[in-house]
């Protein structure tokens, strides 16, 4: 678990959306996954991806996308 001062900041809509709509990750998973990345203060990627709810691949399509955009 990652501790910091600053707190990050929440995903935001277009992320949710690109993983939802592109990745086709369930709503439930993205969930989770925001409840848990902003319990351990972590990107929302990184997150999804130590919990197994996305694979490597899907991590590196959405580590592009943020790059990107």
């Amino acid at each position: 678990m990652i501790n910091t001062i600053n707190s990050i900041n929440p995903p935001s809509t277009e992320l949710c959306n690109f993983i939802i709509d592109n990745l086709g990750i369930s709503q439930g998973a993205l969930e989770l996954g925001i409840k848990r990345s902003c319990l351990e203060n972590s990107p929302l990627p990184i997150v999804m991806w130590s919990y197994g709810l996305i694979t490597l691949s899907q991590l590196k399509i959405i580590l592009l996308w943020l790059k990107n955009n």
